[in-house]
């Protein structure tokens, strides 16, 4: 169990006894095997996802730990409320074992009748289940699975998704999370589509940090119901991404030397900073000379959109720059 806390070395010394089968190896981990597990053992197993049991599946597990007497609670007469029995099946998350744990608690902790049955009602169940039907981990899988699903629904523009995964993050408590995320959102998914999406997500999330939780909800929802309902556009990722590429491929090349600093003595000797022509001194502040490198001079890494007016506005400056080169 919990094999993920296996270091490094521990799971290295396992792997040539699992080559010669001297030994046969069950794990099991909450964490991401690609994660936490040597690839060379992953390489030599079969990985099986766990699922959420169904609420079906849970009440099956119950009924069958009411009337076993030797692994159960077969030995108590127990009469259990059909709402009480739906709350442990739902209300456990499909955990089964946080459903029998507190179907033990509510049978061993509730007195029985004159008759000698032991009644559970749904405040029972309740009062045994608890908050035990939500777990997260905040550095867990199940923790940036739903961060990944917070994001791709305000770009989706589902609002109700992405409240509902707020929530799972509130409930958290995971305030730093929500905020980053929040903040990234507004840039990379809303971008030129919505310019001034940002400082109000940046404003909203530093009433939320003042005010701290359970206030901080509402500055929270203020900001991801405007997110999903703007209009998107990755233009701005997509150009530095695309330029960055570059980058580290090695397309680079030289500054033109119109381009470089002249502010030293010698430096026109060297031809730096010669036929520079200053935009401020053309009509419209704008003049045709070259910025690029030589072996990039033509690339064009923004690609502009038209889901918003500001990009839309952007995009009609720039095509008539580009048709004047």
């Amino acid at each position: 169990d919990e094999v993920h806390r296996l270091d490094k070395g521990k799971q290295d010394f396992l792997l040539p006894y699992l080559e010669n089968g001297m030994i046969i190896l069950i794990g099991a981990t909450t964490a991401n095997p690609y994660h936490a597990i040597n690839p060379a053992i992953r390489s030599r197993t079969q990985i099986f996802e766990l699922e959420p049991l169904t609420p079906e599946l849970i009440k099956q597990a119950l009924e069958r730990a009411l009337h076993d007497e030797h692994r159960g609670l077969g030995t108590y007469s127990v009469s259990i409320d059909d709402q009480a029995m739906e709350h442990f099946a739902h209300g456990c998350g499909g955990d089964v074992r946080s459903a029998l744990n507190a179907l033990e608690l509510a049978v061993l902790s509730t007195k029985e009748s004159a008759d000698g049955v032991i009644h559970i009602t749904l405040e029972t169940a309740e009062e045994c289940l608890q908050k035990k039907s939500f777990s997260h981990d905040k550095d867990g899988d199940a923790h940036y699975d739903v961060l990944s699903a917070f994001q791709k629904s305000i770009r989706g523009s589902d609002a109700n998704a992405a409240l509902h995964y707020l929530a799972r993050l509130i409930e958290a408590g995971d305030l730093e999370s929500i905020a980053r995320r929040l903040l990234v959102i507004a840039y990379e998914d809303i971008g030129l589509a919505s310019p001034q999406a940002g400082p109000r997500v940046l404003h909203a999330v530093q009433t939320a940090e003042r005010v701290g939780f359970p206030e901080a909800r509402i500055p929270l929802a203020n900001a991801v119901i405007e997110l999903c309902l703007s209009p998107k556009s990755n233009s701005a990722i997509l150009a530095i991404d695309e330029a960055l590429a570059d980058i580290r491929a090695g397309k680079i090349g030289d500054v033109p030397k119109h381009l470089k600093d002249a502010h030293y003595k010698g430096a026109q000797e060297l031809g730096r900073g010669i036929d520079y022509k200053y935009p401020h001194n053309y009509d419209n502040g704008w003049v045709e000379q070259q910025y690029l490198p030589d072996p990039l001079k033509n690339k064009q890494y923004y690609k502009p959109k038209q889901t918003g007016k500001f990009e839309s506005a952007l995009k009609q400056v720039y095509d008539k720059l580009m048709k004047r080169k």
